[in-house]
């Protein structure tokens, strides 16, 4: 028998279950027995299926499809109305989530793990306390535990009940007015969907584009539909402070060193996550942090203490659930002593869906620059490609970017179903292909995938 206070051990431990702690969990359970997950929250499931990616995704969709609708007449249709339906549109965002929440509840529940609904914190180099005092030890430990929506020092919105993200994908009624702060991926599709359901949205953004991480060129295509939609945008702004007098939102910022004032009945705090590291006694066990607050990891995901790793938002330097995932996985197979191989942030993939949505892989026009890569670039409009004018969707532009022999190092989409199409050329960077094999693809037409044959054209002329 154990003796009472004696921590039970285990090969490996996960302390957090979303995408990149179940997936460093799967793969050290290939060849450990003792594998243990400890999560806290209300539900499992993780910030993705639960608050992130399917609860937003499908929410943005159905938006989508209403905004097609109320554009009938473009098609040539007579659609009489196209309104939304807030509460059933809830609805159906319970039960497509619900399909992947209890999949995931499943395999952490199984018999191959065991699960500890608990929160826990490091109270030295290897052991956790449980908040019911349960002690745990390890031979490794994974730190999966997330990101949280961070509060900068904006005079008056600590005290101001505001909206999170979590809230706005809760909704079951229409707003009739909101401030979003915020310009960022987030804050950009769900000021979109708000104003797209029928609310009057204001969104206030510090940098001069929204998107700020994107291009310039591709920031201002959606920033040009946004406006055409009816969002009231303001950039390049400097957020002074945020007033709640129990019925309305006052936000005053400065623009054009101006001062302006805006009013709404609701405000979306949508200004940035930080890690979620608060109470994880990370000094404890010899964990260091960077200044961002993400963990400092090695390429292998080992953080400072050599037998704990991290994955995932808490990790960085992308939040991005694919990323997680692979982060995990790598993180596992190295403290298994298998084969790893770190993660490959030169292919990245990344996609906003707004619309258009923007998407891009690789190394684009600001990364090479700075990188002092000579390169070769082409791009093609939608406005002029058969496909995207018969389905209405003319924003946007596809852009190649290669070296000298043609050899793909990066490509940038703009415009319809961009999260798509940016595939092709993921495909192209990763494997290192060359404008010329591209091209003996066969690009079917009419497609929107074949715009990518004009730009790849132009750079093999030149090349």
């Amino acid at each position: 028998m154990k003796p009472i206070n004696t921590p039970e051990h285990f090969d490996y431990i996960v302390i957090g279950g979303g995408s990149g702690g179940y997936a460093a969990a799967r793969t050290a359970r290939e060849v450990l027995e003792r594998v243990a997950i400890v999560d806290g929250s209300e539900q499992l499931g993780g910030l993705c299926i639960l608050r992130g990616c399917m609860p937003s995704k499908t929410l943005i969709y159905s938006a989508e499809v209403l905004h097609l609708a109320q554009q009938g007449n473009l098609f040539g249709l007579n659609v009489p109305e196209a309104t939304p339906d807030m509460q059933a549109l809830h609805r159906r965002k319970i039960e497509v989530i619900k399909e992947f929440s209890n999949y995931r509840e499943q395999q952490l529940t199984g018999e191959r793990f065991t699960l500890f609904r608990a929160k826990a914190k490091f109270i030295d180099e290897r052991t956790i306390e449980l908040d019911n005092g349960t002690r745990l030890t390890a031979d490794h430990f994974m730190i999966a535990t997330g990101s949280v929506v961070s509060v900068p020092p904006v005079p008056g919105l600590t005290e101001a009940p505001y909206w999170t993200s979590d809230d706005v994908l809760e909704l079951d009624f229409k707003p009739e007015q909101v401030i979003v702060l915020g310009g960022g991926i987030v804050a950009s599709e769900l000021t979109q969907f708000l104003r797209r359901i029928g609310s009057e949205v204001t969104q206030i953004q510090r940098s001069e584009h929204i998107l700020k991480e994107e291009s310039p060129e591709a920031s201002s295509v959606v920033e040009q539909q946004f406006r055409k939609e009816g969002i009231a945008l303001h950039t390049g702004t400097t957020l002074k402070s945020v007033d709640y007098d129990g019925s309305m939102f006052t936000a005053t910022f400065l623009q054009d060193e101006k001062e302006v004032t805006v009013k709404a009945a609701h405000l979306l705090n949508a200004l940035g996550r930080r890690p979620a590291t608060d109470g994880l006694g990370l000094a404890a066990a010899g964990i260091h942090t960077l200044p961002s607050g993400h963990i400092d990891c090695n390429a292998m995901q080992q953080t400072s203490n050599p037998i704990i790793y991290a994955s995932g938002d808490v990790a960085g330097p992308h939040e991005i659930v694919h990323v997680a995932i692979m982060q995990g996985e790598t993180a596992a197979r190295h403290a298994t002593s298998r084969q790893a191989e770190p993660v490959d942030y030169g292919s990245l993939c990344r996609v906003v869906f707004t619309d258009p949505q923007v998407a891009a892989v690789g190394a684009i026009e600001k990364q090479l620059k700075e990188r002092g890569i000579e390169f070769l670039s082409a791009n093609y409009p939608f406005d002029d490609h058969g496909k995207s004018i018969l389905m209405e969707a003319k924003s946007g532009y596809v852009k190649v970017f290669a070296d000298r022999e043609g050899v793909v190092l990066g490509a940038e989409c703009v415009g319809k179903d961009a999260g798509e199409l940016i595939h092709s050329m993921a495909v192209a960077v990763q494997l290192k292909a060359n404008v010329s094999d591209l091209l003996k693809v066969h690009w079917y037409h009419p497609t929107l995938s074949e715009i990518w044959s004009y730009p790849l054209e132009d750079i093999h002329e030149d090349v």
